[in-house]
């Protein structure tokens, strides 16, 4: 009787550990994902815009409307001056109405601490923080002119931060550690230095002079063969050499200020986010303002955060980071997605410029890169046309989730994105080689001799062999045997809907909508899950 009683105990104690299990990233394949409960997670995501989560009222109309636009996941942003107006007093009530409505209306949050640091500025530090400039010390322009930017070099900036972004913490962990709506943490927004290339303050110039960290030095020699090309290009030029200052190390340039700012940006965030990890042990990530052109030069961007070429040196410097990730509001969106998965990192993309183009782009970083989610940027301004993309893209990957998230990282799911300079792309999966075409170079449609298509695009899955899974709009695919002296025949091709992982297959597609068996084709504008029976023949 005492042993029974032990060890259902023993099992109840269990269970409760397993039903709160933390919030965490895991590896599978190529990849991490996100699990919540235990279970991976695809975020389908909107980032509202900067001010939206900062009045409750405003929000009430919000909830609604990612629900019917089949959003899981809002990223909303908390504001460091309204949770301390005043130093030491602590005001959590817009945190808890984000978490207490996001559990009402089943939707899960990604926090964004607008901090020290938002787009590279300091608009969010309280108002007892920027006037009290004696304390809180700011950066400087080599003239010494103060900027509107906190240092990373002055311990009081680091201090104030820490303290506040703990007691969130802290506070998250109290009020959902159960429900775990919030998922992750995003450390501040879109870090960067402007208009200079590099903080001239004094603690800022004397760090400079002095030598490297020797951390910074471990790492390079550990990490010599496998650093990013155009990181390990900086430091070859001036002879790989291994001490001395950063001037003697890379050389003088915009470069070199750029890798010293990066260093102790990330060593700031690092030490932030260890603080926050101390109190809650969330997933935490790091967004990025992109450079608006290829050739602009550090300091004309926001120079400094985590962008591809100084990605190193914040692997380096901020190993409690998660993830970094990229905001997209520039051409080349598959140029950058490519660098932001080098080295082990995971794609998320937690904003993207709201406008045509979004479903598509979702379908590819979710397909090509195995990405952790998607979230178009002020996603609850636009009419219900505006939105109508995001929607209906949205409600095929909502009923996908299951089979994405088992295929991610494995090789057995891939992308395509399309507009009408880049249409076509040829992918190897199985045995099989799959074309993809934009649907408008069939010529079929008077939108062909537009002068622009419709960015369009698509996800695909191998189920078995000879069995694919489409999903997407504006496509159209041929298959081709590996094979030598064989040729693909379509058996059939369904289209249908995935009810709890499942396909319950609904039109049977093999006469006009495949050509009479020549291709698996989704029409630019429609939205459609198709899946296709081959079989080989000669």
């Amino acid at each position: 009787m005492i042993k029974s009683f032990f060890f259902g105990c023993m099992f109840l104690l269990v269970f409760a550990n397993l039903s709160n299990a933390q919030t965490y990233l895991k590896q599978q394949g190529t990849v991490k994902q996100l699990f919540v409960k235990d279970k991976p997670y695809l975020i389908l995501g909107g980032e509202l815009g900067n001010s939206s989560a900062s009045d409750n009222e405003y929000m009430k109309n919000i909830w609604p409307k990612m629900t019917a636009m089949n959003v899981n996941t809002i990223l909303a942003p908390v504001y460091w001056d309204l949770i301390e107006p005043e130093e030491g007093k602590l005001n959590f009530t817009l945190v808890d109405s984000l978490i207490a409505n996001a559990k009402r209306n089943d939707i899960k949050l990604v926090f964004l601490w607008f901090g020290v640091w938002k787009n590279s500025m300091s608009c969010y530090a309280p108002y007892w923080v920027k006037k009290d400039q004696q304390r809180f010390q700011r950066a400087t322009d080599k003239n010494g002119i103060g900027q509107e930017i906190l240092s990373p070099f002055y311990e009081n900036n680091l201090n104030a931060d820490v303290k506040v972004f703990k007691e969130l913490m802290k506070h998250i962990k109290t009020v959902d550690s159960k429900d775990q709506t919030v998922v992750m943490i995003q450390v501040e927004n879109e870090i960067g230095m402007l208009p200079e290339a590099r903080d001239h303050s004094p603690l800022a110039t004397a760090a400079f002079k002095k030598p490297i960290p020797a951390a910074f030095f471990n790492y390079l020699k550990k990490n010599k063969d496998s650093l990013m090309p155009e990181f390990k290009a900086v430091w070859e030029r001036n002879g790989f050499k291994t001490a001395g200052n950063w001037e003697e190390v890379f050389g003088k340039s915009l470069a070199t200020d750029e890798i010293f700012m990066a260093w102790y940006y990330a060593d700031f965030i690092n030490k932030l986010t260890d603080a926050g990890k101390s109190e809650y042990n969330l997933p935490m990530f790091l967004n990025t303002a992109l450079n608006y052109k290829k050739e602009a030069k550090p300091g004309e961007y926001p120079s400094a955060g985590p962008l591809p070429h100084v990605m190193d040196v914040w692997k380096s410097a901020a190993p409690r980071i998660d993830l970094l990730s990229p905001d997209f509001y520039n051409p080349d969106f598959k140029y950058w997605n490519d660098l932001y998965v080098r080295g082990g990192n995971t794609l998320f993309i937690p904003e993207i410029r709201f406008e045509q183009g979004v479903g598509g782009k979702a379908f590819y970083a979710i397909g090509h890169h195995s990405a952790m989610g998607f979230s178009p940027f002020s996603i609850e301004n636009g009419s219900k046309e505006e939105t109508a993309e995001v929607t209906a893209t949205y409600k095929l990957l909502d009923q996908l989730k299951p089979i994405v998230l088992q295929h991610q990282g494995k090789g057995t799911i891939n992308g395509v994105l399309f507009d009408k300079i880049d249409a076509k792309k040829e992918i190897k999966m199985g045995d099989y080689i799959l074309t993809f075409s934009h649907d408008l170079s069939l010529g079929w449609s008077a939108k062909a001799k537009d002068e622009k298509w419709p960015i369009t695009g698509a996800l695909v899955i191998q189920l078995a062999a000879d069995e694919f899974i489409v999903a997407g709009t504006g496509v159209v695919v041929t298959f081709k045997p590996i094979a030598t002296n064989t040729r693909a025949g379509i058996g059939y091709i369904d289209e249908g809907v995935f009810k709890d992982g499942i396909f319950v297959p609904g039109l049977r597609m093999n006469g006009d909508q495949s050509h009479q068996g020549r291709h698996l084709r989704i029409p630019e504008g429609d939205y459609s899950i198709q899946k296709i029976k081959l079989y080989t023949y000669k």
